[in-house]
């Protein structure tokens, strides 16, 4: 069902409790706009990176970064 909300003065909305809870949404959460060029908007929850994490991950994906690599999955 659709739910509304006002645009504020200042660009600020409230979100509808409806949409918070189907977003899993809390204060402090992030969100994105994707606007597509048909008009229409999504709106999703961004979730955090952990960037120790990703870091650590890096240093294992050495033996898969060539030249020889970067030719064969180019057009996927």
């Amino acid at each position: 069902m659709p739910q509304l909300a006002k645009l504020s003065s200042k660009g600020q909305v409230t979100i509808p409790a409806e949409v918070r809870k189907a977003l899993h949404l809390k204060t402090g959460d992030t969100l994105t706009w994707e606007i597509q060029s048909d008009g229409y908007i999504f709106v999703r929850k961004v979730e955090p990176v952990d960037v120790a994490y990703l870091n650590a991950l890096n240093g294992t994906l050495s033996e898969w970064n060539s030249s020889e690599d970067d030719e064969a999955y180019r057009d996927l």
